[in-house]
């Protein structure tokens, strides 16, 4: 049975259920959000004179979560209007509706005797076959549809989303007892390429599986932390980003969530696993005891492990729990010679290895949590999964890791670690013996290109299903598929003819070395090959040009150097669009800067649904150099159809790139014309780069033919000009901006009206390069512009002078 999703029902409003309402809508999907009918007027709607039957109050409870969902930061929805998919309603007089509904997804509180409830309601109006599921983190799926009918049963499911959605890769998906097996691979497909999850299939095992080893690994870690006398900070500096985790690390992302929460799941595990070898571990610790005493829950609280305080004249304060005195204290600056030493290393699964080998109390702390961890997941097989790879992909999509438990074991050696386990009293399962003594000495392995895993059961390697679609470039690396490199760029065969780029420096920046790797990748493509793809999977896809080359010709006032240098920029990115074969860039999370440019400059970008995407260079006291001013001027031009106002369009362009407004979604980015309609979206960004390849091959056998460049852009010269220096004088005058905000300002007007042109002409695109490269050129010989670019790049924040 084929099966479209159109219409889908959301029952219950709450924070979850509103933000799945929300992604929902993102994707295009019609929603009816249901909660409960007030019991009681409040005060505003008293004095308006309104009854417990006036509609305005049975849908308050629903209509209130939803706006405030939709206040909330960072936003649960791709773009504004996008909320206007999601109708709202209430239990007793829009449940009826659902019968309309292609799928009815369950949200409200966890209490097993409510949903029970609800579903007897929901199966006197639900249609026969209507995909049915709960969004629970624990109640297991045989209890919940307990007493419902044969055809409620077999299309009921767990869907567990992890808040918040938009943001959480993860979706765990739990099959009932009857469940039918079509429905679980419609659920896991759906949820992988319409809804951009990394969805796992788990068994009907408390709290499943990321939540089962994440809490393990937090309320254990806490367990050693207070062994060790560690402090707050010191352990959010040790289990962040440094080991490829999450940034808000372990306490901060605690504060977050909220300790309520953790502490309710943790006890939960505690009172039902009674034959987990490790249940002791999950007694709460002193420190977790005590702020769950006080009821310092986070952020939910205003005071958690961490207590911003913020003073009368705006100052900020941060302070943290001290685990001696339960008291707040300043927040401390850690110290320990194992990151010291490993500041230096760029390779995170190198970075890892020193960590955990260092001799100091950070490796101490390293090696005490990961063998522990990796000793409990050992025995989880088959107990929560059958296979591994599927407790590493829950975990990393539901916490933020880059690696998960056995792809860290792999790192570390698995048989040299498992020596180093026993020593330290934390001996693995039985299964992890067998495989070494097989001669088996890795979780993982590439075979013939394709990523396979260790299966238990048959004693074997298996290739990983539901890869085939996907290109991973760390399997196309141990597959030796790659073509060149240098220090920042690597060029690899993607197979059907089409070749990819990956930068891989810091912050994927846009420095020489990728220079020549955009100018190599498009001559190999030229050559031999149907198209280019260019993208990577990296953090960001990249956080623009290299300031540090910029910020030393300035400094040495070598102007020929830097003309030089954006002349090369400006070649490459009109090279990226006027190459003989189609050139697509693929997008994701930061492209700023130059990174935006020359996504501007493709072919067509495949946009990751994530993207923050802008024209960022006022922010460091320069304009975009690299063709951004020229695109964006070209775009404006190009777009206006007769009845526009050309004026207040252009100075809308303008705006955007002199106030540095970013995109907060894919969506937003084509509000803000970074994106146009020939660009497309991807919602799971581990499909992002095979669609780019898709589009090159589209594109190709479409009959592509090499563009060439306009030389009709219609600029509007001093009547653009006057009406950009009356907004830069008046900002200028109310103090918004700075005397140098209004000169960098005026060099942006200047370019986009195309110079001193005495009426609208029509101009080309290298014109329009020479301007921007000489305004660029200007401002790098302005003192204040230095100043910004310093406090960048050795600061980390930018300069309002």
């Amino acid at each position: 049975m084929k099966r479209t999703i159109r219409k889908i029902a959301v029952l219950g409003s709450g924070v979850m259920g509103s933000r799945i309402a929300c992604h929902f809508a993102n994707i295009g999907v019609q929603v009816l959000l249901l909660d409960i009918v007030p019991k009681e007027l409040n005060e505003e709607e008293s004095r308006k004179n309104l009854s417990l039957e006036s509609k305005e109050v049975r849908d308050r409870v629903v209509n209130e979560a939803l706006q405030q969902t939709l206040k909330s930061k960072p936003s649960p929805i791709f773009e504004n209007s996008f909320a206007e998919r999601i109708s709202t309603g209430n239990f007793e007089d829009d449940l009826p509706k659902i019968k309309d509904y292609d799928w009815v997804i369950e949200v409200v509180v966890e209490k097993l005797e409510i949903k029970q409830s609800l579903f007897e309601k929901v199966e006197q109006h639900r249609k026969p076959g209507t995909l049915i599921t709960s969004n629970t983190s624990g109640i297991p799926m045989n209890l919940m549809c307990n007493g419902r009918s044969e055809d409620f049963q077999a299309c009921f499911a767990g869907t567990h989303f992890f808040n918040p959605p938009r943001y959480l890769r993860l979706l765990e998906i739990i099959p009932g007892p009857s469940t039918k097996p079509e429905i679980v691979d419609f659920l896991m497909d759906y949820g992988d390429r319409f809804l951009g999850k990394e969805t796992v299939l788990c068994k009907d095992t408390p709290a499943f599986i990321a939540n089962r080893i994440g809490v393990y690994a937090i309320i254990s870690g806490i367990h050693t932390i207070e062994q060790m006398g560690l402090g707050v900070s010191e352990v959010d500096k040790l289990t962040g980003t440094i080991i490829g985790r999450a940034k808000s690390a372990t306490f901060r992302t605690l504060d977050v969530v909220g300790l309520d929460t953790t502490v309710n799941v943790a006890n939960n595990l505690y009172k039902v696993l009674e034959h987990d070898e490790s249940r002791e571990k999950f007694r709460l610790p002193k420190s977790v005891q005590v702020l769950h005493e006080h009821g310092w829950y986070g952020d939910k609280s205003g005071k958690g492990f961490f207590h911003m305080i913020r003073h009368k004249d705006g100052r900020k304060e941060l302070k943290e729990i001290d685990f001696k005195t339960f008291e707040y204290k300043d927040a401390e600056k850690p110290k320990f010679k194992a990151l010291e030493g490993s500041k230096g290393i760029e390779d995170i699964k190198e970075r890892i290895r020193f960590l955990v080998n260092f001799d100091d109390k950070a490796g101490e702390f390293y090696r005490a949590t990961f063998y522990d961890l990796f000793r409990y997941c050992s025995f989880r097989i088959p107990e929560i999964a059958d296979e591994l790879y599927r407790i590493d992909q829950a975990v990393c999509a539901g916490f933020g890791w880059e690696y998960g438990p056995f792809e860290n074991w792999d790192i570390l050696g698995v048989k040299e670690t498992v020596e180093n386990m026993e020593k330290a009293g934390e001996k693995p399962a039985q299964w992890v013996y067998e495989m070494l003594e097989a001669g088996h000495h890795s979780f993982y392995k590439v075979q013939k290109g394709k990523k396979h895993y260790y299966d238990v059961e048959s004693k074997s390697y298996k290739e990983i299903p539901g890869l085939e679609d996907f290109i991973l470039l760390d399997t196309l690396k141990a597959a030796n598929k790659k073509l060149w490199g240098n220090a920042g760029a690597s060029v690899y065969d993607l197979g059907d003819e089409v070749i990819g780029l990956e930068f891989h420096t810091k912050m994927n920046s846009l420095g020489a070395e990728v220079i020549e790797g955009i100018n190599t990748g498009i001559s190999m493509a030229e050559k031999s090959h149907k198209g280019l793809v260019i993208g990577n999977e990296g953090a960001n896809f990249s956080a623009g040009a290299n300031l540090a080359m910029l910020y030393m010709y300035a400094g040495d006032q070598e102007f020929d150097e830097i003309n030089l240098m954006i002349a090369q920029f400006q070649n490459t990115m009109m090279r990226a669009r006027f190459s003989s074969v189609p050139v697509v860039v693929a997008p994701h999370n930061m492209a700023l800067g130059g990174g935006c440019e020359l996504s501007l400059h493709a072919d067509a970008i495949q946009a990751h649904a994530e993207l923050y995407m802008g024209l960022v260079e006022v922010g460091v006291g320069l304009i975009p150099a690299g063709g951004g001013t020229k695109e964006m001027t070209r775009r404006f031009a190009n777009s206006i159809i007769q009845g526009d106002v050309e004026l207040n369009r252009l100075q809308d362009t303008f705006m955007n790139i002199a106030t540095a407004k970013v995109s907060t979604s894919a969506e937003e980015a084509r509000g803000l014309g970074y994106l146009e309609k020939k660009d497309a979206v991807t919602l799971n960004r581990k499909r992002q780069l095979a669609e780019a390849k898709e589009k090159v091959i589209g594109l190709y056998d479409a009959g592509y033919t090499q563009p060439t460049q306009q030389t009709n852009i219609r600029v509007l010269g001093k009547t653009a000009l006057a009406l950009f220096e009356a907004g830069i004088s008046g900002m200028r005058y109310g103090a918004y901006i700075s005397e140098h905000d209004a000169k960098i300002a005026r060099k942006l007007a200047w370019v986009m009206s195309g110079g001193d042109l005495s009426s609208p002409t029509e101009v080309s695109e290298q014109y329009l390069l020479d301007l921007e490269r000489e305004a660029f050129l200007s401002l790098t010989g302005e003192k204040k512009t230095l100043e910004r670019i310093h406090s960048i790049l050795f600061k980390g924040k930018p300069l309002r002078n």
